[in-house]
């Protein structure tokens, strides 16, 4: 059973060598909820893919900026905020990675996994912060 209404917060600085302390606490959240192994992986891949687009795209790989990662668990699921200190982008005109003239390129896959591994995928602040939300209730 979830723990209920628990809320957890790291910051980072841009540096990819801080993926570590995400991961540590993805682990800590999905034990604490008795995440099963399956769902763990979505929640892995999806969240260490959104801090590293805040860090590289998000940030620059500027180490003078953070990136928040914001949990809450609720009686439906875990909710995960990554929030950088960019200028935001354009959400909604991302081309498709699955596109042919899109397959060789060696970038542009990050939200298309977040969007296919979490249950829901939001973005505010002009697309300085994703929402990812997983149903951990139903797995």
């Amino acid at each position: 059973m979830t723990t209920l209404d628990a809320f957890k917060s790291i910051e980072i600085q841009s540096k990819t060598d801080n993926i570590p302390y995400v991961e540590k606490l993805i682990d800590e959240i999905c034990e604490e909820n008795k995440v099963n192994e399956d769902y763990y992986g979505n929640i892995l891949i999806a969240i260490t893919e959104a801090v590293n687009n805040a860090i590289m795209h998000g940030n620059s790989n500027d180490p003078l900026k953070k990136v928040k990662i914001d949990v809450e668990t609720k009686q439906e699921g875990l909710v995960f905020k990554v929030s950088d200190q960019g200028s935001g982008f354009d959400y909604d005109s991302l081309p498709d990675p699955t596109e042919p003239e899109n397959i060789d390129k060696p970038n542009g896959r990050g939200v298309f996994l977040m969007k296919h591994l979490a249950d829901t995928v939001t973005f505010h602040d002009m697309g300085k912060t994703v929402e990812l939300s997983f149903n951990i209730s139903a797995n």
